[in-house]
């Protein structure tokens, strides 16, 4: 009587590891994603009513479809469709060469922004496919494009936190600005400088000042420019 339970509990067995097995299979179908080359990709401009409406940024391509007021012809941000234009979400380039997925040039902040914009559309739309070219090749896996956009991206992260880190530890000027008065800056405790941002040509490429508070004591420390046609000790300053 021993074997047909033995029997029985080989082939429950054998048929949970089938069940295993193909559940497996329609999961890595499922999850498998389209790979669309440039002429591809193009058909899903948002002009034709029969297709959904498709763009690619850093080489992941998503369904925008739900957003066609906005994707599709005559939308406003129609140049996004059926393309990769990574450059165009940081650059406003929305025309001719600026339509363009290639990055070179950008700052550290640049590229963390337009990974930014893919965190996005991962987040509210739909993940369809991988574009093949830069950012994937053929088999749909990472080239050292995308690999170095990421990790370009990553250092631009660090050097924000640590810029507002520093930035922290010398408060900013308050400041407004109206067309009839022009523009003001002022310190509730301290006098206003200008001083430059130390870490802004790493960010972004070029040189930038902020205004910031400094004590009566702190006034000597070199680098610090007063406004011109503001006093010494003034707390306020035209602008």
């Amino acid at each position: 009587m021993a074997f047909p339970a033995k029997k029985f509990i080989t082939s429950s067995f054998f048929g949970f590891t089938l069940l295993v097995a193909l559940v497996a299979f329609l999961l890595k179908f499922n999850s498998s994603q389209k790979l669309f080359t440039v002429e591809e990709l193009a058909l899903y401009n948002g002009t034709d009513d029969s297709l959904p409406i498709l763009l690619g940024i850093l080489g992941s391509v998503f369904d925008v479809t739900k957003g066609k007021s906005h994707y599709g012809a005559g939308g406003g941000y129609s140049h996004f469709a059926g393309r990769d234009a990574s450059r165009a979400f940081v650059s406003g380039n929305f025309t001719g060469d600026g339509l363009t997925d290639s990055l070179r040039g950008l700052s550290s902040t640049e590229v963390h922004s337009v990974v930014g914009w893919r965190d996005f559309y991962f987040r509210s739309y739909k993940f369809v496919g991988r574009l093949v070219g830069r950012y994937h090749d053929s088999q749909g896996n990472p080239t050292k494009y995308l690999k170095g956009a990421e990790a370009k991206a990553a250092r631009g992260a660090q050097l924000m936190e640590k810029q507002k880190e520093m930035e922290a530890k010398q408060p900013s000027c308050n400041s407004r600005w109206s067309q009839d008065d022009g523009g003001e800056v002022w310190c509730d405790n301290g006098f206003p400088r200008l001083v430059q941002r130390p870490l802004e040509i790493a960010l972004t490429g070029k040189m930038s000042k902020r205004c910031a508070c400094y004590n009566e004591d702190q006034l000597g420390q070199p680098g610090l420019e007063v406004y011109s046609g503001c006093d010494y000790l003034a707390k306020r300053c035209r602008v």
